[in-house]
């Protein structure tokens, strides 16, 4: 474990923006998280945990210290019911930790394929896709409390998981580091074909009783017919949350926009397609410089080389004034400014 100075971040967040940290350190042990946190950590006024980069947006350099989370390791615990505990390190990466589970006909992520970053990211977002998310799964994470370096363990009810939310985007952001992530999965269980798009390739693929590991597949034909690769067209995914209104806010909009796209939820309320909104306002495939609105998916900004974190954040801020003006709704950004 080694701190260094002065690192190019560029290479390090899936947005590819030039970003410099005044200090780096990476961790490939839980114990080097350990002692540093109650150690030396204290002699930084700022830092920041790394991920995988993928939910991040730099828009200036980080006068701090950036800890790069790089611990590895996936193991598995059968319990009874056919049901399967399985741990990855925070440093796993997640589409990795699905392949490992689909591999060996565990069920309950095979819907999450292809999000990029790594496991231990995944329950501060709740990552979520094609009618599945990560709460679904979620048994318990560890972590180490950066202002005590205590260690503790949070349970699905003390994660307070919301749509593409938990506590630790709230009241523990920046103040817990997690090391490891416990889902509990299903042995050969059913599979979730609640998503249209799954059924319908289902239907062309000609599969009626799909494995998980054909759902997985199918995941991931759906998700790179529509998304850009972060590893060749810079992005972070989802820029924004598809916003949720009240029924009679929904009422309001269905009927001056008969075709808005939406999604009834169960207490009443009603959850906008915000690509769908962003496109009616004609962003889809806009370019302003390097920065744009992806050309297959509205609810994407992209980095076509050279575009800085400022100018990507100025974009988003245009396009959710546009939707503000034209629906009266407001867009809540997914993605991690810093």
């Amino acid at each position: 474990m080694e701190i260094t100075q002065n690192i190019q971040l560029r290479s390090l967040n899936t947005f590819g923006v030039e970003a410099v940290a005044r200090y780096f350190v990476e961790f490939a042990d839980v114990s080097d998280i350990r002692d540093f946190v109650r150690q030396d950590l204290k002699q930084f006024n700022r830092f920041f945990i790394l991920g995988g980069g993928s939910n991040i947006l730099f828009t200036q350099d980080f006068d701090g210290i950036v800890l790069a989370v790089r611990n590895k390791g996936i193991s598995t615990d059968e319990t009874v019911g056919g049901k399967v505990m399985i741990t990855a390190q925070a440093g796993e990466s997640w589409d990795d930790l699905v392949n490992y589970s689909v591999g060996r006909g565990f069920g309950g992520i095979e819907n999450l394929a292809l999000i990029p970053g790594n496991a231990g990211s995944s329950p501060i977002q709740n990552i979520g896709a094609y009618g599945v998310e990560i709460k679904d799964v979620f048994h318990h994470l560890n972590a180490i409390m950066l202002e005590t370096g205590e260690e503790r363990t949070f349970h699905k009810k003390s994660c307070r998981f919301g749509y593409r939310d938990s506590i630790f985007k709230r009241e523990l952001k920046g103040k817990a580091l997690i090391t490891s992530v416990t889902l509990l999965l299903q042995l050969n269980g059913p599979v979730n074909l609640r998503y249209d798009a799954l059924k319908t390739e289902m239907e062309r693929r000609g599969i009626a009783n799909p494995s998980v590991a054909m759902v997985r597949d199918a995941v991931r034909e759906v998700r790179t017919s529509k998304l850009p690769d972060p590893a060749f067209l810079g992005n972070a995914g989802s820029f924004f949350k598809n916003p949720s209104v009240s029924s009679i806010e929904f009422q309001r909009l269905v009927n001056q926009y008969p075709d808005l796209h939406y999604f009834l939820q169960e207490d009443g309320t009603c959850k906008l397609a915000a690509g769908w909104m962003i496109e009616q306002c004609g962003w889809k495939g806009k370019r302003l410089g390097d920065a744009a609105v992806h050309d297959r998916q509205a609810l994407v900004i992209v980095n076509h080389g050279k575009a800085t974190g400022l100018q990507i954040l100025d974009l988003g801020k245009k396009v959710a004034e546009s939707v503000m003006e034209r629906f009266g709704v407001e867009l809540e950004r997914e993605v991690n400014v810093v």
